[in-house]
Formats: C-alpha cells, structure tokens, sequence
C-alpha cells in the first residue's frame, strides 16, 4: 500500500488517474480518477490487464505497453510512453503513461504503481510534431532503435540505426548477419546479452563495441528488453542504442594515463628503495669495515678485510649501475625514433647470444607478417628482445628444450608484439604483482638479478606503451607488449 503523504499533494497537484499492481493480476486496482477520465463507472469494467488489452488499448500501442507492462512487473523495470485509451464517448483519449521512477517526486509504496496523464492535443498536427520531436531527439543524442522479431526471423532498425551504423535506407538488417554489427572482440558479449533476454526474459543494459559496413569501430551503451505476447510468452527483443564513442575513449585514456602514473610512481618507489636501502648498506658495510681494520694490525687479517671492501664495491657499483640504466630510459625515450625491422633486430639479439641458444638447443619461430617494422628507439627494442628471450632459456623447462614464437599482430588498429615460450612458467597467484619489480626473482637459479624484466616494462612504457604477461607453472610464458 501506499506509505507516503506526497502521494495525496500527486494526486491533487496532477489530478491524474493511476493503477496499483497486486500480485494477483486480476485484482488490480484502477483508481476513481481513471474511470473517470475515460467517462466510465467501476461496474462497467474489469480492472484486469486483459480488459485494458481488448477494450481500451489503441492497437498501435498494444505492443510496446505490453512489453513495457510485463517488464515493469515481472523485472521492475521502469518505463514511460504515450498511448491512446478508447473512452466512454468512442474516442481514443491520449496519455502519458509513467512509474513511480519518472514522476517528479519521491513515493514510497510496496506495490507497483501506474500513472496515467491525460495530454490534450491542441490540433491534429500535435502527432505530427511529436514524431518531428523524435526524430530530433534521435539525432541529436545519436541514439538508434531495434527490434528483433522471433516468429518472423526478422530484424528492424529505424532510421538513427541506420545512419549510426553506416548503412543505406534501403539496407534489410538480418539475423543471421548479426554478429558482423559487432566488433570480433565482443561478440560473445553480445550472444550472451541476446540468449539471457530471449530464453529468461533478463533485460540488458551495457557497453559494447559495434561496426559499421565502414568497419569502423565504436563504443556503444545498448538497452534491450524482452516483447512479450498475449500469452506473456518472449516473441522478441526490443531496444536501442547509443553512440558513444567519443565519450569511452576519453574514460579509456584517462584510464591508461592513470595507469601510467601508477606504474611511473611504482617506479619511483623502487627507486627510491634502492637508493636508501642498498646503497645505505653497501655504505653502512664499508665504514663498519674500515672501523675494524683500524683496529687491527695483522696484515693477513686486513688482507682478508681489503677481500671484503672488494666484493662491496662491486655490488655497489652494479647497483649504480643499474640506476644508471633506469635514468637513462626516461632520459634517453627523447631519442629519436626510427623505422627499426623486426628480423633484424632479432638477428642481432640471436648472433650475441649465438653459443647460449645452441647449447640450450633453443628453437626461435617468427612471425612478422602482420608488420615487420615499427618507429622505435633500436637500442630498447634489442634491449627488449634480449631481455625475454634470454629468460625464456634460463628459465627452461628441464624435460623439454626450450622453443620460443614470436610474431607480430594488429588488433583495433594497435600493434602488438607477442613472445611466448614452454618454459618453467611463473605461478601467478603469488607474483602477478611483483613480476615487473626490481630485483624480484620467481626461481632458484643463480645468476638470476631481477632487473631484466624491470627495465624491460619501464622501457615500452616510456615509449607510452604497455607490456603484459600470461603464465603457467609448468607449461610457460607469454608476453604481449601493446606499441
């Protein structure tokens, strides 16, 4: 029942007549303002939905209102659309019809409510406005209508869809060419918004990527809703769509640029870790030192202390070294970039490392027919090169020798190098998120640093790209670096 006093100020403020919706459909309740807006008495008709069908719905509306009827009840999905309304005098009256969710006040209340307003045309032309008004609104919020027809195995656009999707007036939407409306890439996401709808009556509202016969790519919000018969059986789907693509890609960027500066600042995290923590006890060692051998006097014991101060240093210096190299890459990504081949770089990358993929017995397969150049500074894409591939043959699998695909792909007009090896593989529930770290290390082998894959990821992103890895313990590695 109705809990709130702002629906009397409603009913005084719209005068309007309105149904509230019981759980049994034929106990309906039709307000004393509905009949008598339409000149009725409560005797001379059933308050059920049936009646409302048969008696007093305009045909040209009776589908839409059924749909949106069944979904407004079934799914509380709100709605609000004109229909015509057959009254006492033989006349169709028309009406605003609308939920709780479009009036201009809050209503609390533990049934479902319809309103009905009564709109007074002026003249005849007042129809013929409202579909001008339609037609305006389509365009101008670029928003395309559809319907889907499950008995006739047809599909029907309006005018806005095919000026959206790049078709002729003429062009006869099919079923069977569903999918081609749709990016490759979403597909599925759209045959499983369609099979929900149409098997269990789930309406769907999302973003998804459609094509053009231009083949142009776009982002899309799609709406869409089960059409329900007589019978409330689903007999079709109905929606729309709106362009908005410009809008999307905008949130895209901003995403990547946050991204980026996540990973920029992750960056400097590390950075900053290792200037004062390694370095602090690299110099920490070195004093501690050279206070003890000031205290002591026997050559042999100092000699063994110098042996020391020997190994510091080196380890000192690799890992000024390896600052020196993560300064270098936001100094030197202002290089200029040129056309550099993939063959030949990986040529160069495999002569320096000619005696460690012999002895490993490393096979190295290629694929570079996609593209076979990309503008990029050599020096990181070689660095990059020998970075995953040396990797792929220290971490081999050790009952199988090591084999090593990389091929080159175009995907939404972005490029992509993908890497992939059958080596040892990284488990990724406990270094997902430490895989690109600085001096992280996911095996037991010796000589490994953990730097490789660090200067690795803040190459490509300093050239604004992006670098992604998928692994499995045991059957291997791949990473895809986006250009």
């Amino acid at each position: 029942m109705l809990e709130n006093d702002l629906f009397n100020n409603v009913i005084q403020d719209f005068d309007t007549g309105y149904w509230e919706l019981r759980t049994n459909p034929d106990r309906e309740i039709w307000s004393a303002k509905f009949y008598e807006t339409l000149g009725y008495k409560k005797e001379e008709l059933q308050s059920t939905i049936d009646t409302f069908f048969e008696t007093l719905l305009h045909p040209e509306d009776l589908e839409l209102f059924r749909d949106n009827f069944l979904n407004y009840r079934q799914n509380s999905i709100n709605f609000k659309q004109h229909i015509k309304i057959f009254d006492q005098t033989g006349n169709y009256k028309l009406f605003r019809c609308s939920t709780i969710d479009n009036l201009p006040v809050n209503i609390k209340s533990s049934t479902k409510i319809l309103f009905f307003f009564e709109i007074k045309l002026e003249s005849s032309n007042e129809m013929i406005k409202d579909n001008f008004y339609y037609r305006e609104t389509a365009q101008m919020t670029q928003t395309g209508s559809w319907y889907v027809d499950f008995h006739e195995k047809k599909s029907y656009w309006d005018f806005e869809t095919r000026r959206i999707l790049e078709y002729p007036d003429d062009y006869v939407p099919s079923l069977k060419d569903s999918a081609l409306y749709y990016s490759e890439d979403c597909q599925q996401q759209a045959a499983d918004c369609f099979f929900n709808c149409a098997m269990a009556g789930v309406p769907f509202d999302t973003q998804i990527k459609m094509k053009t016969a231009n083949k142009r790519i776009f982002w899309v919000r799609a709406i869409g809703k089960p059409v329900y018969n007589e019978k409330k059986e689903i007999i079709g789907i109905r929606g729309v769509f709106q362009d908005i693509d410009d809008n999307k890609r905008k949130e895209l960027r901003l995403k990547k640029s946050m991204d980026i500066i996540t990973s920029q600042n992750s960056r400097l995290f590390n950075f900053a870790h290792i200037v004062s923590h390694n370095l602090r006890s690299h110099t920490s060692n070195l004093s501690m030192i050279l206070e003890f051998m000031d205290d002591i006097d026997n050559p042999e014991e100092k000699l063994d202390f110098l042996l020391q101060i020997g190994q510091i240093s080196k380890s000192l210096n690799m890992t000024i070294e390896h600052l020196n190299d993560i300064v270098a890459i936001n100094t030197n990504k202002h290089q200029e970039k040129k056309e550099v081949k993939f063959k030949d770089t990986l040529k160069l990358v495999t002569h320096g490392i000619g005696q460690m993929i012999s002895l490993s017995k490393t096979e190295i397969n290629t694929d570079f027919t996609a593209f076979d150049t990309i503008e990029y500074i050599p020096a990181y894409l070689e660095s990059i090169l020998l970075n995953l591939i040396t990797n792929a043959i220290k971490y081999k699998h050790e009952e199988r020798d090591p084999v090593i695909n990389i091929k080159t792909y175009i995907e939404e007009n972005k490029k992509y190098l993908y890497i992939k090896d059958n080596g040892m593989g990284i488990d990724m529930k406990l270094f997902k998120d430490k895989i690109f770290g600085m001096y992280k290390t996911f095996h037991f082998n010796e000589d490994a640093v953990g730097i490789g894959l660090f200067l690795t990821k803040n190459q490509v992103e300093s050239l604004d790209g992006k670098i992604t890895v998928e692994s499995k313990v045991d059957v291997g590695t791949t990473f895809i670096i986006e250009f």
